[in-house]
């Protein structure tokens, strides 16, 4: 895998000898529709000995124009930029979205990203995608505005499945609705968490069923309940199935916010201070509040045994 190089900013990019092809987007989720447009840049820049980079956002420009109900986001920067690096892509370029760069009319859009980036030879869109002050600018305008800095626009159509069109606005509602093998078709990938395990109250072992408490607080909110996940440790491959809560604890406790929790189908390798991916693969079922302790250990028991169906481990 290339060393995936990354600048905080147009401001702060370095000169490269090599011919630039540029995917630019928001492309929170980095689905199917996304890689589209990514991978046209990579094939291009292989073809012509160039460099693929990518030109992303942060935060969502939600949060300039709608403050108070800023779109929440699928993935971290640093999620983002670890599967782009696994894609082959060359630079990311993190551009925070102000009011300042806000303000880039359409007709100087182009114009900047020359400025700083002066071996850019090519831009890669989607079909849809907007730019500029007041999202003025479309493909069509990007296209005639290219011609006259001596670059080309190659706009990517929108991919679809099932007869709709794939977008992060889709994977949003998805991962609310708890559709997670849904999401994992629109993606391209399997859904996944990283985090460190922390150290818990031990109500878990207590009662049998012994969890590792992950450390993740996600932008966007998958719908609390319980999944068929599979785990490992960041970096490795290897990935063991597990069950996991992703809840607020509603019979043990009056939590402010949800927590992970995963029960390996197995001998558990993973302890305090780990570093684990959890991949999800399926939901089992909303979370709920029971009675007493006896009845969540009870349902825990059968949410073990849905999950190891699913993974055809019974």
């Amino acid at each position: 895998m290339k060393t995936l190089v990354q600048y905080a900013g147009l401001e702060q990019t370095s000169e490269s000898a090599e011919p630039l092809h540029l995917a630019i987007g928001m492309f929170d989720g980095l689905h199917l529709g996304h890689h589209a447009v990514i991978d046209t840049a990579l094939q291009s820049a292989h073809e012509s000995g160039g460099k693929a980079a990518v030109l992303t956002f942060w935060p969502h420009p939600s949060a300039l124009f709608r403050s108070q109900d800023p779109t929440p986001l699928i993935m971290a920067p640093e999620t983002k930029a670890h599967i782009l690096g696994s894609w082959g892509i060359d630079a990311l370029i993190t551009q925070e979205f102000t009011p300042d760069f806000a303000a880039i009319t359409a007709e100087d859009f182009l114009p900047t990203l020359k400025r700083h980036l002066p071996n850019l030879t090519a831009i890669y869109v989607g079909e849809n995608w907007r730019f500029g002050r007041g999202r003025r600018g479309d493909v069509a305008k990007l296209v005639s505005e290219a011609k006259k800095c001596g670059l080309t626009v190659l706009s990517i159509p929108r991919v679809n499945l099932d007869g709709e069109a794939i977008s992060s606005t889709r994977v949003r509602r998805l991962l609310r609705e708890g559709e997670i093998e849904q999401v994992n078709a629109l993606l391209g990938y399997t859904y996944f968490s990283e985090g460190s395990v922390e150290s818990g109250k031990g109500l878990g072992s207590k009662i049998g069923f012994p969890t590792l408490n992950i450390n993740w607080a996600p932008d966007l909110q998958p719908r609390l309940g319980v999944y068929a996940v599979k785990v490992g440790r960041l970096g490795s491959t290897e990935r063991i199935p597990a069950v996991a809560n992703f809840g607020l604890r509603p019979t043990v406790e009056d939590a402010t916010a949800p927590r992970l929790e995963a029960h390996v189908l197995g001998v558990c390798s993973f302890g305090a201070g780990d570093e684990l991916t959890v991949e999800w693969q399926s939901f089992l079922r909303a979370e709920m509040k029971f009675a007493d302790v006896d009845a969540l250990q009870s349902q825990i028991a059968q949410d073990r045994e849905q999950a190891k169906t699913w993974f055809g481990l019974t």
